[in-house]
């Protein structure tokens, strides 16, 4: 046992899980046959992207807004999934709510947030960062009253997140081998945990560029990080909560993961045209995690959580572009073009038969002899470059692979 998993907590836990019932039914637990084949487990998709608001952080919320019946006026900061669960109770229990989110928040997350709170919920747009909207909404609390309701330090979040692990148990008809839980500020690893203790293996996983977890473990003790990748808005949390950090200290750093973004989307495409299955940035990370898992869960029962499905499909076009450049069939150059009549017809020639021009532009057109191109290439596998770029160095052009130059990259893709 964990210091936190006690049958106290367990009955609390079960006791949200019911309660939860009067309001929105319980997600599925679906086996799936395509991941299951792929790594030669026994893989089980727990569906909280199939909640009322496409995501776990109703439980958290249903559960902290239940236990105060007196309290008329809720103050949240949310990156969008916390916010559509606060809004979504504060229509159902006739509540005021006052919702704090980044400017960078996709528009469907706001979109849905105000949808699901109607007239009961006011939206506050602040800062780039989820850190930013969680100063706000303390200092709103400081100066204008209203309870503040964390998306996830909060003891009665916690439990309202451990209810994921009570279904797990019951639709599985036992304890899982092995989860796989994706982690922001730490509220559903730190529910799962303190349910299921040390009865089943864990893989904790962050965004590279948001592994707060991570960075709390190495140094003993919560800590900000300087810079926090907002891509996968649902994880990117600067700094794990000090109450969360205290139930997840023991876990060991060998125990967690930290996904590239990039490697992320490869798995959001695959999970949409393969399975039909929409999920956003953070959802996807438990199923991107089988990657890594490797040897280590052949045969084994495993459950990924796939915790969140608010995904804007104005974003795809991103998410296919990252993927390709993540896979590498899709690259970027810049070329030195000789100017001269059938230069570009020569670079033609030496494309091969699943190469696509996916951008050609010219850059400076100015110089006497040569003219700098922007050339974007998809093919069909990797090792089409190799072969292209050493065609490209036996007719001697001169060129500049940019793909992974996250400078100019910034500037000219």
């Amino acid at each position: 046992m964990t210091d936190f998993q006690t049958p106290d907590f367990q009955e609390l836990a079960r006791a949200a899980e019911e309660a939860m019932r009067d309001v929105f039914p319980t997600t599925p637990l679906l086996r799936n046959d395509h991941l299951s084949a792929r790594f030669g487990a026994d893989i089980w998709l727990k569906r909280e992207d199939l909640s009322p608001v496409r995501s776990y952080k109703l439980r958290g919320a249903f559960n902290a807004m239940r236990k105060r019946p007196d309290v008329d006026l809720y103050v949240a900061a949310s990156a969008g999934n916390h916010a559509q669960g606060v809004a979504f109770m504060c229509r159902h229990l006739g509540v005021r709510g006052v919702i704090f989110m980044p400017v960078t928040t996709p528009q469907q997350k706001i979109q849905k947030t105000r949808m699901f709170g109607g007239e009961q919920i006011e939206i506050r747009l602040i800062g780039d960062y989820f850190d930013d909207c969680l100063h706000a909404a303390k200092e709103f609390c400081a100066t204008e009253g209203g309870h503040f309701l964390s998306p996830f330090d909060d003891e009665d979040v916690i439990e309202g997140q451990a209810s994921v692990a009570v279904e797990i148990e019951r639709q599985l008809g036992r304890i899982p081998d092995h989860v796989v839980i994706p982690v922001g500020g730490g509220g559903l690893g730190a529910g799962v945990l303190s349910y299921f203790g040390t009865q089943t293996q864990y893989t904790f996983v962050e965004p590279a560029g948001g592994a707060c977890l991570r960075a709390a473990l190495a140094a003993g003790r919560p800590v900000a990080l300087e810079k926090v990748n907002t891509f996968a808005d649902g994880a990117a949390v600067a700094r794990i909560g000090e109450q969360t950090f205290a139930r997840l200290k023991g876990v060991g750093l060998a125990n967690t993961l930290a996904i590239p973004e990039d490697r992320l989307c490869t798995t959001m495409l695959e999970m949409l045209n393969v399975e039909g299955i929409v999920l956003e940035p953070a959802g996807a990370l438990s199923v991107d995690a089988l990657k890594d898992l490797g040897q280590s869960i052949l045969g084994r029962t495993v459950v990924c959580i796939t915790s969140g499905g608010n995904f804007d499909f104005e974003r795809l076009p991103e998410v296919k572009e990252r993927a390709q450049r993540y896979s590498g069939v899709k690259k970027y150059f810049i070329l030195r073009l000789p100017q001269r009549p059938g230069a570009l017809k020569d670079f033609l020639t030496l494309l091969g038969p699943d190469d696509d021009i996916a951008r050609f532009e010219y850059l400076k057109k100015s110089a006497r002899n040569f003219g700098s191109v922007l050339i974007g290439i998809e093919t069909s596998a990797p090792e089409s470059f190799e072969r292209l770029f050493a065609a490209l160095d036996a007719h001697g052009f001169s060129y500049q692979d940019i793909t992974d130059d996250e400078i100019l990259a910034q500037f000219l893709i």
